[in-house]
């Protein structure tokens, strides 16, 4: 395994409402940028089914094969005007409606009795960092009962275990339209100030996630 500090970046397939998911495309743009700061980085990429079964079965699989030390994920939020930074995972899973796969969760939550997972005072500095490239964005203490909270909560709870991942973080972006532009009448943002954005957070990952396997 080379010494080079590794970072898995992760969004979503198209999922029932949502044709169309920009986490797509914003994560194969980040993935191809060439900059100093990640000369010494090892940036790999997923893109999850919107489902239950998928996340269950591929982010094991994936932390298993990359040994990455940072997770940086996006999911969309269909109803979201700005860039939302989560600050934490709820114990929720929706029983309204199902995933792409069809499935409905027999229950309504994650984990019996569990509270909220946080994803730790890091989630402060992205947001810093995203609002320094001019972007909207803030934070958020709900990311849903959908998809996005349950990545959410998986990877959290992988940070907790003995598998050399020190930070998980999950970015919820606004819709767009098709060619990258901004969704009208939905948001102001578009693909490119998302790809600032995000290269602006992975950046300070980067210097996070450094400090945090340092001896």
């Amino acid at each position: 395994m080379s010494g080079k500090l590794r970072i898995l970046v992760t969004g979503f397939k198209p999922f029932p409402g949502a044709p169309f998911n920009p986490t797509t495309p914003l994560v194969k743009r980040l993935i191809a940028l060439r900059r100093p700061a990640f000369d010494n980085v090892v940036l790999t990429s997923h893109i999850f089914d919107v489902t239950y079964a998928a996340v269950d079965r591929e982010l094991p699989e994936l932390i298993a094969r990359h040994r990455p030390q940072a997770l940086l994920m996006f999911g969309l939020a269909g109803r979201s005007s700005h860039l939302r930074i989560e600050s934490r995972a709820r114990n929720a899973m929706t029983t309204r409606f199902p995933d792409a796969g069809r499935q409905h969760p027999r229950k309504g939550s994650i984990a019996g009795g569990a509270e909220a997972k946080l994803f730790g005072p890091h989630s402060e500095k992205l947001l810093r960092a995203a609002l320094a490239t001019g972007i909207d964005a803030g934070m958020s203490r709900d990311a849903g009962s959908y998809l996005c909270n349950y990545l959410s909560w998986r990877a959290i709870e992988a940070v907790n275990k003995n598998n050399g991942l020190h930070l998980a973080q999950f970015v919820h972006v606004p819709p767009l339209a098709r060619d990258g532009a901004a969704a009208p009448g939905k948001s102001d943002i578009t693909l490119d100030a998302l790809v600032d954005a995000g290269e602006a957070m992975l950046m300070e990952l980067v210097k996070l996630t450094r400090q945090a396997v340092r001896p």
